[in-house]
């Protein structure tokens, strides 16, 4: 009989909070490991959706932001982003974050792509929405965001991605998806 690999193989003992703030959560469990043996498996828990917008024309351009991004200390050129609350519609939040990030106001808001970031370590979910309709205001970055916005034809952001200009994952699967559906002429502005 074939066993079932789709199934949780880990035992969790015991779990406990090693640190806590107000965007995540660190936790320590002792499991027993797929093999039957024990181990330590630590996870990052994330408070917040992390939701990213793929702002697009007619004329199929997009636009980025750039930023320095702390944790990775380099500059990054991504898709604007934020974090969402898990008591908001992600579409709201993804509202609020183009607004600010980008000044930008879309008329129709579609999910793009649901994607895992680092799962082996972090239960962190992305939620990115594809944005129609676009109309230009202030944006209205918050005060650790000092960001420069970039209108860039897919095409060109997708070189960027394989280049390595664009590394962020998040707008680099979006960008990837845009494109990929692009050249099979299914995206539909």
């Amino acid at each position: 009989m074939d066993k079932d690999l789709t199934k949780n193989p880990w035992i969790t003992k015991t779990t406990e909070t090693v640190y806590e703030s107000a965007w995540i959560k660190v936790t320590k469990s002792d499991v027993t490991n797929p093999v039957g043996n024990p181990a330590i498996y630590s996870v990052v828990h994330f408070k917040n959706l992390a939701i990213g917008i793929l702002p697009i024309d007619k004329n199929y351009n997009i636009w980025l932001v750039g930023q320095y991004r702390y944790p990775v200390d380099e500059y990054s050129w991504e898709i604007p982003e934020g974090g969402g609350s898990q008591d908001v519609p992600p579409v709201e939040s993804a509202q609020r974050e183009l607004k600010e990030e980008a000044g930008i106001v879309a008329k129709k808001y579609e999910e793009f792509q649901r994607l895992h970031l680092s799962n082996s370590a972090t239960d962190e979910l992305s939620i990115t929405y594809l944005a129609t309709g676009l109309s230009f205001e202030e944006a209205e970055p918050e005060e650790s965001e000092v960001l420069q916005i970039k209108k860039l034809h897919l095409d060109e952001a997708f070189n960027w991605c394989m280049e390595g200009k664009i590394t962020d994952a998040i707008s680099v699967a979006a960008i990837l998806k845009a494109k990929w559906l692009y050249d099979k002429g299914q995206l539909k502005v």
